[in-house]
């Protein structure tokens, strides 16, 4: 399995969760996450697959390709606090994007994946990036790895948001998520408080987490 096919499994996972009728009967209420309502939530997990049909067919720029930790630390997104204009740009795009309804955006969505399943596998691994991030790129398949990490995560504070159980995920799926988070917790902490995290539960900090 290639990082291609692990983004198309997880994003028709995401679909299959975004369509179901508890979403539905929730779609005007608040989410889990602060100001976020469940509408504005499916639309933002809704636009982890739907810009980048346009990514790989815009020319390359002559932006600075980066690795994906260098683009973490550059965009630092994840020392911002939830009234940030960063943040409320996202809740307020994931609103725009549900603006008509969960079967429109769904099937925007479930389109979006047909057209990626012809287009992504034969891709090259270009540079790819997106306006809000800053002045860089990133390669395409680095790009993948990060929107595997938004589909997980987030499918999660979806399913929690209306009652569900969260989605199960391929292992090899949730290997790449763990890896990343782990990496991006080493941006925030020490490294023995991850090793004892992971490994000494008598020893262990109360708080990991990668943002």
């Amino acid at each position: 399995m290639t990082i291609r096919d692990d983004f198309l499994t997880t994003a028709h996972i995401a679909l299959d969760l975004m369509r179901h009728p508890q979403v539905t009967e929730n779609w005007g209420k608040p989410s889990v996450l602060p100001e976020f309502g469940v509408s504005g939530l499916v639309g933002h997990i809704g636009y982890q697959a739907l810009p980048v049909p346009s990514m790989i067919a815009d020319p390359v720029g002559d932006e600075p390709v980066v690795t994906l930790m260098e683009h973490y630390a550059r965009a630092n997104w994840t020392e911002l606090e939830v009234d940030s204009e960063f943040h409320t740009r996202i809740r307020a795009g994931g609103e725009k994007l549900a603006a008509d309804g969960q079967a429109a955006l769904c099937d925007q969505f479930e389109q979006t994946l047909l057209d990626l399943e012809k287009t992504l596998p034969g891709q090259e691994n270009r540079p790819v990036r997106m306006p809000h991030w800053g002045p860089w790129a990133v390669p395409l398949d680095d790009y993948l790895v990060t929107r595997l990490m938004e589909f997980v995560v987030h499918s999660d504070d979806l399913a929690v948001s209306v009652g569900l159980d969260t989605p199960e995920f391929p292992r090899h799926v949730n290997e790449t998520v763990i890896d990343l988070l782990t990496r991006m917790s080493l941006n925030r902490h020490k490294a023995v408080d991850i090793v004892r995290a992971l490994s000494r539960k008598e020893r262990a900090p109360s708080d990991i987490t990668a943002f």
